[in-house]
């Protein structure tokens, strides 16, 4: 009797971790998908070559990592971040 309430709250922990791991599952699928679109138009555009937009491009590749290992928090952070500079490589900065 006394193990179940020892499991219990252990369990409980365990399903709320999980949980908090998808929390920012689609947030990093879409932000994923506007910057590899976004980053497309740019190549188009011809800012292909700017700084902005090689530093868009790592930000990109990094977010793709963590989406692969389950880090969606950083992956959708870093997709934000990349289509900042692919706004700034669009506007010639």
């Amino acid at each position: 009797m006394r193990l179940k309430w020892i499991c219990l709250p252990v369990l409980a922990a365990v399903l709320v971790g999980c949980a908090a791991k998808t929390n920012y599952r689609s947030t990093c699928a879409q932000q994923l998908d506007s910057a590899w679109h976004e980053l497309d138009l740019a190549k188009a555009e011809g800012f292909a070559g700017t700084v902005s937009y090689s530093k868009a491009l790592t930000l990109i590749t990094g977010a793709k990592a963590q989406q692969q290992f389950e880090a969606y928090e950083g992956c959708s952070k870093k997709a934000e971040k990349a289509r900042f500079y692919i706004r700034e490589s669009r506007a010639g900065r």
